[in-house]
């Protein structure tokens, strides 16, 4: 079955179920989850940005989104798998769309996934209030709890659109072993474990950026908080003295998808 526009305004995809081992199908529907849920929650640029997983059991081998679907009907048919250098390794039958992927979201992603094999998932976003943060010479301030989680984020400088792969290298550098990412003049990137655990740092980051938003805007100064404390909380958020992050709410907010339209799992 070719992809056609159906009544509904949705795209008719065959299921890639038997094209794929067990792990990645289950890679497949919590990717597209992942995409239903930075849409949901206000994350998403149409079909601009990129969330990518790993492939387990395929050195090298990464799901990314078709450009030219928006990220509230991505499916886990969908997705189209890749190698580190771009290769096409699997996709669905697109008909006469023939989706491809975002030369960007090649660039960033293969670079990451390259270089820090540990990570499963890697999310890039152009939402309002992290990009806005991404413009401040302040970057993020610890104003609050949420924030403090941040005290020590990375940031990389902008070189312009991400189509060279030159800039991969830098790119990699400053990410470092960080979980969160700050592109000045850009937007966020944030990388996980997990998809579920990718997922909590960037919406755990829009919102610190946010609040940090609403209180500059009041023009009333900041309450400081003294370092030792804001050193403390940040060692708290470290990996190693919790649990990992995403390891109880996502099973919930795949629930919650399901609720609403459990087509992302198609």
């Amino acid at each position: 079955m070719s992809t056609t526009d159906t009544p509904t305004g949705r795209l008719a995809i065959a299921s890639m179920r038997d094209r794929c081992s067990p792990e990645e199908w289950t890679a497949r529907v919590d990717l597209a989850a992942c995409y239903r849920l930075v849409d949901l929650y206000g994350m998403s640029d149409m079909m601009a940005n990129h969330i990518s997983s790993h492939v387990p059991g395929e050195h090298g081998a990464f799901l990314i989104n078709p450009y030219g679907m928006m990220y509230e009907e991505i499916t886990a048919s969908s997705l189209i798998k890749v190698d580190l250098d771009g290769n096409i390794l699997a996709k669905p039958d697109f008909g006469a769309l023939d989706y491809g992927i975002n030369r960007a979201g090649y660039v960033i992603h293969s670079a990451i996934h390259a270089a820090r094999p540990e990570v499963a998932c890697v999310i890039h976003t152009h939402a309002w209030a992290s990009m806005a943060v991404s413009s401040l010479d302040c970057g993020l301030l610890p104003l609050t709890q949420t924030a403090m989680r941040f005290l020590k984020v990375a940031y990389h400088e902008y070189q312009g659109v991400v189509l060279d792969e030159t800039e991969k290298a830098s790119l990699i550098a400053d990410l470092g072993q960080a979980e969160a990412l700050i592109l000045r003049n850009h937007g966020a990137l944030t990388v996980g474990r997990t998809i579920g655990e990718a997922f909590n740092w960037m919406h755990r980051l829009e919102l610190a950026c946010h609040t940090q938003l609403v209180a500059m805007a009041t023009g009333a100064a900041f309450h400081a908080v003294p370092p030792a404390v804001l050193e403390a909380t940040w060692s708290n958020y470290q990996r190693g003295t919790r649990r990992p992050y995403g390891l109880m709410e996502w099973p919930a907010l795949l629930r919650k998808l399901d609720r609403l339209d459990p087509g992302y799992r198609d």
